[in-house]
């Protein structure tokens, strides 16, 4: 493989997103045609924009979120319970839940450009496994790219909102799978009949429950799936896209997991943070650590 290559990916400049500014354990961000207030753990410099700014939020986080919820939404006016957002030819829903996020996560905008990129470059058939693929997005730029796709998500509901961004998109005659199933039972399974997948976009959450309350946590499933997805390696691997926004795991020991299983395949290996640019202050928000493999 070629040398270690390190970045710091900022998002791609959206029409219709942007952080507007970050401190003291939060993030200002507009969605559309919406403002909204949520925590952020890394975020601890000072607030750039005046306390008037934050406050004019049409919505705020209140508590933690995570996985596991524990917190809940303040509005200031009467909003409608989901909005419609796009990115290029992607058209997919915005709305606030109980676990902090909003069905969109804007750091992710230069992965889905890599994705696109690696994809249509191939010239090629292409089959794509995303793994805790949630709203979909990854897996529509994907499909838009020309890709067959397999969508696997834990979550009926948010399997639902994906097919829903999928119509959204313009893209439901296109050739998608949508599976709910624990990521690791659906792995093996695959392994077992047999089947292949020339890219994997692999995005676990820190902690999860699967649709019979199988247990993730990533520290000590992510080895054992990363394992199991080496079985489903084509004869052609194109690309493998990892991000984790578990804190303790950093750019490096995500390199080390994809380097290890990727012997004898070539390509190069980057790994880096995933983060959001200020429109305040212009500094860049760290949100998560990711590293990718491709040829």
């Amino acid at each position: 493989m070629e040398p270690n290559v390190n970045f710091f990916l900022a998002s791609e400049k959206w029409n219709d997103y942007a952080l507007l500014d970050s401190g003291e354990g939060m993030k200002l961000e507009c969605f559309g045609k919406h403002v909204l207030a949520r925590p952020e753990s890394s975020a601890i410099w000072k607030r750039a924009l005046p306390k008037t700014k934050w406050d004019a939020a049409d919505g705020v986080f209140r508590g933690s979120g995570g996985d596991e919820g524990g917190g809940t939404w303040q509005f200031k006016k009467n909003l409608e319970p989901r909005w419609r957002m796009q990115q290029k030819s992607i058209s997919f829903f915005v709305e606030p839940t109980p676990f902090r996020h909003v069905g969109v996560f804007p750091e992710q905008a230069s992965q889905w450009e890599w994705i696109h990129e690696k994809i249509t470059a191939a010239r090629r058939p292409v089959e794509v496994l995303n793994l805790f693929g949630h709203t979909g997005i990854a897996s529509l730029v994907a499909l838009a790219a020309g890709a067959e796709v397999t969508h696997v998500d834990a979550s009926k509901k948010i399997i639902a909102w994906a097919r829903e961004n999928q119509k959204l998109s313009k893209l439901e005659d296109l050739p998608i799978r949508w599976i709910v199933d624990d990521a690791l039972k659906f792995v093996r399974r695959e392994a077992r009949r047999g089947a292949a997948y020339d890219g994997f976009i692999i995005d676990p959450p820190k902690f999860g429950r699967g649709p019979k309350a199988e247990i993730w946590k990533i520290y000590q499933h992510l080895p054992m799936l990363l394992d199991e997805c080496q079985n489903l390696f084509s004869q052609d691997l194109l690309f493998l896209n990892l991000t984790c926004y578990a804190i303790r795991i950093t750019p490096l020991s995500l390199r080390y997991a994809l380097e290890e299983r990727l012997v004898g395949h070539g390509g190069t290996i980057e790994q880096g943070d995933l983060t959001l640019k200020e429109e305040s202050a212009g500094r860049l928000l760290p949100q998560a650590v990711c590293a990718r493999w491709g040829v």
